[in-house]
């Protein structure tokens, strides 16, 4: 299953690594990173990606393009079955919540992220 992950924080690809270290050997999981809204959709542009791309985690509060931005580009952008999105945030504040759950996105997290409960999170969509 791939998972992009949109964080600006640049010790993030580091920490899904070292935290996923046996799925990705195994091959269950495959992590992309993209350190902005508009590295994402660069990303997601390209011809295959939109494809392989089954989950995006994305930060809310980003420079440049907040991940609520790059929610609603993904939903207009894209005609076809969407990713699952989940976003992610420091602040776990009621209006973000609302916001993002309106723009389609599945699911929201806070920081710092509890990786256990994302595991859980990831066994339904791994298993479809």
């Amino acid at each position: 299953m791939k998972i992009l992950v949109v964080d600006d924080e640049p010790d993030v690809p580091l920490l899904f690594e070292q935290r996923f270290r046996h799925e990705i050997r195994s091959g269950a999981l495959a992590f992309a990173f993209a350190p902005s809204g508009e590295a994402a959709l660069e990303y997601l542009q390209q011809a295959h990606h939109y494809a392989e791309v089954v989950l995006i985690l994305s930060d809310i509060n980003m420079p440049g393009m907040s991940g609520l931005e790059l929610l609603r580009r993904i939903r207009l952008a894209h005609a076809g079955p969407r990713p699952t999105v989940m976003m992610i945030t420091a602040y776990g504040d009621a209006e973000s919540c609302r916001q993002a759950l309106q723009l389609g996105a599945q699911d929201f997290l806070t920081k710092p992220l509890n990786f256990a409960a994302l595991r859980q999170k990831l066994a339904p969509l791994q298993a479809a």
